[in-house]
């Protein structure tokens, strides 16, 4: 909604039909608004939109966001989030953050965050996500850190964080360092890409390719876990290209979890409204909007390639061998095998057992036949529900064996004596010759470019 009134002409999207159905709209941010809303609603005079896309609110002293226990409880990992801050300076033309929650950096204090650990530290929870899009550009990262560290290292509490930053984080004095010590586990990058022509595309002229071993070999040097998001289908894109470029990444870059994802038109990003205003095709059901579907066409791919080698990359980079290579990765860098081995098993087995995104999976898949959707013909209970245990059965069969091996190859490398002192060519330190010898930066689309724009820049400067 937020992001469809930001970008498009208010009348698009359906948003006519809702209107028609009296239904009210909200865009924007709810602090200080929600009341208002309610109040109207209680008294059955709701207006047909309320739109605060242009009054986005401060974050300092608002009421932080709480969950009881009983309710976190029923997440795995008794973990729970919070926003830091929120806006990106960043232009990515797929993304919606920049659009709905603005470019500029808008951030709660350290007091809040304090505040809002010390509630949750009461009823026993100290796991947190930070939801910030890009929490190394929240203007008060440090403040925000040093508090951190200070109810970890003087209070005591048992602080594990997981945060979303950028591929230049690491060129911010002391950020990764202090991360570390701030309770910092895992981290997901926004890596998007290993081919310098589809991230100019995108407008993503922050990621360079040229900082990638850098950059995860600093989060490595921390004994933090990797998770980056990575994008199939831009313009660039090719089946060929895909696996070629998974390969890459498995040989060279230390990164620990890939997320795969379609490249998406979102409603409320530059990519819908430029598609949207050029009157290209895209789905009409935005139930498929959920990065894992195809929406819209592709220069070199058909739809049913596009949607085989979204699959087909999942069980391209998650095979045995390459699930060894992270653990022994694992073992010789300090990071958490155990931790690892969890995510491992869940993004392994996600797209293969249940067909859904591993952020959409769970242990125990729940459903019934009342459940379809509107318009599919209903099943009968005689043939839903063996159909049910059968497959529930196979595949937590699958899962189990998963897990085995696993947890039978964890303890192998543990009991290796020499397991601290492996190493493999992404651990490998950087190099002069790099940009000679790794086919990061030799065979991908436009290395040789970006390479000889980083040398041109050095070149003036007088860096290197």
């Amino acid at each position: 909604m937020s992001g469809c009134l930001s970008m498009l002409d208010g009348r698009a999207i359906d948003l006519d039909a809702c209107r028609e159905l009296g239904i009210a709209m909200f865009a924007g941010e709810a602090e200080g608004r929600l009341d208002m809303v309610l109040r109207d609603a209680a008294e059955g005079q709701l207006a047909p939109v309320y739109n605060f896309m242009k009054d986005l609110p401060g974050m300092q002293g608002t009421p932080v966001p709480f969950l009881p226990k009983r309710y976190v409880a029923r997440t795995l990992g008794l973990s729970t989030s919070f926003d830091a801050g929120r806006g990106c300076p960043y232009q990515c033309s797929f993304c919606t953050i920049i659009n709905v929650q603005g470019r500029k950096s808008r951030y709660r204090s350290a007091d809040d965050v304090e505040h809002l650990v010390r509630l949750n530290w009461a009823q026993g929870i100290h796991k947190f996500f930070i939801t910030d899009d890009n929490f190394a550009r929240n203007r008060d990262w440090e403040a925000i850190f040093d508090r951190l560290i200070e109810l970890r290292e003087k209070d005591g509490i048992p602080l594990g964080l997981m945060i979303q930053v950028d591929t230049l984080c690491h060129k911010i004095s002391n950020f990764i360092e202090k991360a570390k010590r701030a309770g910092v586990t895992r981290v997901f990058i926004g890596l998007e890409n290993i081919n310098a022509d589809n991230l100019a595309a995108a407008k993503k002229r922050q990621n360079k390719i040229t900082e990638y071993r850098s950059m995860l070999l600093a989060w490595k040097a921390q004994g933090i876990i990797t998770l980056a998001g990575y994008i199939l289908g831009f313009p660039a894109d090719t089946p060929e290209t895909i696996r070629r470029d998974i390969a890459i990444m498995q040989k060279e870059l230390p990164l620990d979890v890939i997320e795969f994802f379609c490249l998406t038109p979102l409603p409320g990003s530059e990519d819908h409204q430029i598609l949207w205003k050029n009157g290209v095709s895209m789905d009409p059901d935005l139930n498929k909007y959920d990065v894992e579907h195809v929406c819209s066409a592709h220069p070199k791919m058909s739809k049913e390639e596009w949607e085989a080698i979204y699959h087909e990359a999942w069980s391209l980079y998650y095979t045995r061998e390459h699930m060894e290579t992270l653990l022994r990765r694992a073992a010789a860098t300090g990071v958490p095998m155990v931790s690892l081995l969890k995510v491992l098993v869940t993004f392994a087995s996600a797209v293969t057992l249940e067909n859904v995104h591993p952020l959409q999976c769970g242990v125990f898949r729940l459903k019934r036949p009342s459940e379809r959707r509107p318009g599919l013909p209903r099943e009968s209970s005689w043939i839903f529900w063996p159909r049910f245990a059968w497959e529930s059965l196979r595949k937590h069969w699958i899962l189990i064996g998963t897990i085995g091996r696993l947890v039978l190859l964890k303890i192998a490398i543990t009991r290796d004596p020499n397991a601290k002192a492996y190493t493999d060519r992404a651990l490998t330190p950087i190099r002069d010759d790099d940009d000679e010898t790794f086919d990061l930066l030799t065979k991908t689309t436009g290395a040789r470019a970006a390479i000889a724009h980083v040398k041109k820049v050095a070149e003036l400067t007088g860096t290197h």
